[in-house]
């Protein structure tokens, strides 16, 4: 089988950054996919789980909810790995395309209070794993390169 284009990656230099990971055409539809790398993959240590399920559920809820951005959004996950998130959405999108989506994201996550949404048993499958501090530390950190990226934080490495 063939190598698929994630795994083709060098994530021996990979950076936390915002990075075009994909893009497919379906005729006249494109999706890009991006890389919301949170952590330095195999040099920090990984997401807890409960931060990282409280992401998905804060993240998912605003980016499908969004004014502008909701009818683009395909998808809002994490990576297995979990150093990190993908996102999906309708249209031809660079990285600087979205750090204002990114950014604002990070700032209502940063200041959210309250019951996590869909985080009652009939709305998720394992709904007592959340923990809102360490989801709030964890984009606290990202946040701080949305704020100034570089060109690293931008593209893969060659």
């Amino acid at each position: 089988m063939e190598k698929i284009a994630s795994f083709q990656v060098d994530h021996l230099r990979l950076k936390p950054g915002v990075f075009v990971s994909r893009r497919d055409q379906f005729e006249t539809l494109v999706l890009t996919t991006l890389d919301l790398r949170f952590k330095e993959p195999n040099k920090e240590p990984v997401m807890d789980m409960p931060a990282l399920h409280t992401i998905e559920h804060l993240g998912a809820t605003f980016l499908r909810s969004h004014k502008e951005w909701s009818s683009r959004v395909v998808y809002f996950g994490p990576m297995g790995c979990r150093t990190g998130f993908y996102l999906i959405l309708e249209g031809n999108r660079t990285s600087r395309d979205v750090l204002p989506l990114l950014r604002e994201m990070a700032d209502w996550i940063l200041t959210f209070e309250g019951a996590i949404p869909g985080a009652a048993p009939a709305e998720c499958g394992n709904c007592q794993e959340q923990n809102l501090n360490m989801a709030q530390w964890e984009i606290r950190r990202y946040a701080e390169m949305l704020r100034n990226p570089t060109e690293e934080n931008l593209n893969y490495p060659a």
